[in-house]
């Protein structure tokens, strides 16, 4: 069901540090369903009713802001990065490989799954 996975994206997206970034695919990945970074973007769009979902941290894999229209603004997402101290120039995020956050490399992948 969708809406299970996107609580499973959802997750995953609260525990990105401030003043960090991942993307669809890094969290695709994670969840163990690597080709479905899609269906993630789908997720991040959807959450825009919920504040506690840190969207704007979640950016495509070379670090551009896909999503910046689902902000309901043109500058929302980069202004929500540059509050977090990230420096977005023309939707693309500078410094993009010292930013990126993979949850494999910070989370446990499979305490994680089980304890959904």
């Amino acid at each position: 069901m969708a809406s299970e996975f996107f609580d499973r994206v959802y997750r995953v997206v609260r525990l990105i540090p401030e003043g960090r970034v991942s993307t669809y695919g890094h969290i695709a990945r994670f969840l163990g369903t690597g080709r479905s970074a899609r269906v993630v973007g789908y997720a991040m769009n959807a959450s825009h009713n919920d504040p506690t979902v840190p969207a704007h941290r979640v950016v495509n894999r070379k670090g551009l802001l896909t999503g910046k229209h689902f902000f309901g603004g043109s500058t929302i997402m980069e202004d929500l990065l540059a509050s977090e101290g990230i420096t977005v120039v023309n939707d693309e995020i500078q410094n993009f490989g010292e930013l990126v956050w993979d949850p494999m490399d910070h989370l446990d992948q499979e305490e994680f799954l089980e304890s959904i």
